[in-house]
């Protein structure tokens, strides 16, 4: 099995997007090129950060334009700096 391992404090978050064929009403068909990208996406991997916030597992937010992408063993991945994660989505109960 391989996996990608991020150094000098990188993380890498899973982009894949299920390849669903949008229409518009017209019936035109809208391409994977012309969707908004996500701003949000899971931690899979992170390199060695001391005091580091959040783990993979995590679903963060991220900056825009952010990164690099890269295609694994066919999924989409972005590697960006820890420094571009804005915040991590957390569940909480209702008061």
């Amino acid at each position: 099995m391989k996996e990608l391992q991020p150094v000098n404090q990188q993380v890498v978050i899973d982009i894949t997007i299920p390849s669903n064929e949008q229409r518009t009403a017209g019936g035109i068909i809208i391409p994977d090129t012309a969707k908004e990208k996500p701003k949000m996406a899971p931690i899979v991997w992170m390199s060695v950060i001391e005091n580091a916030e959040v783990k993979p597992g995590d679903t963060v937010l991220f900056k825009p334009y952010s990164g690099t992408e890269v295609e694994f063993e066919g999924k989409k991945y972005l590697i960006l700096p820890y420094a571009d994660i804005l915040a991590k989505i957390v569940e909480t109960e209702e008061i």
